[in-house]
């Protein structure tokens, strides 16, 4: 869990790079991705989960597609913070979720 966190917080790294600062992103399980209190719209989301499926590519040799009917259909979305979205990618990989 704590490698696919550290995916997303270069993702996150790399999204802030390019984003002003009203749209910058913490980097923490807690921060708010998209809904209410999120600071990205959904091109925002969808440049992050961009970025976010390169580096699991890069640090897992592992090919997610995370914006899927899969992902869409979910009562809870897993775009609504990092946790959750470090948890959906961790279900993805199959891998398991101590570390």
């Amino acid at each position: 869990m704590q490698r696919v966190i550290a995916s997303i917080y270069q993702a996150i790294d790399e999204f802030n790079a390019l984003a002003p600062a009203s749209r910058q992103l913490e980097k923490s399980p807690a921060t708010v991705l998209f809904g209410e209190g999120g600071r990205l719209d959904s091109l925002g989301l969808v440049s992050l989960i961009l970025d976010v499926e390169g580096r699991i590519q890069a640090d897992f040799d592992a090919a997610v597609s995370l914006a899927d009917d899969r992902a869409m259909s979910r009562r809870s979305s897993p775009f609504r913070n990092v946790a959750t979205l470090a948890e959906y990618i961790v279900e993805l990989l199959g891998v398991n979720q101590g570390g």
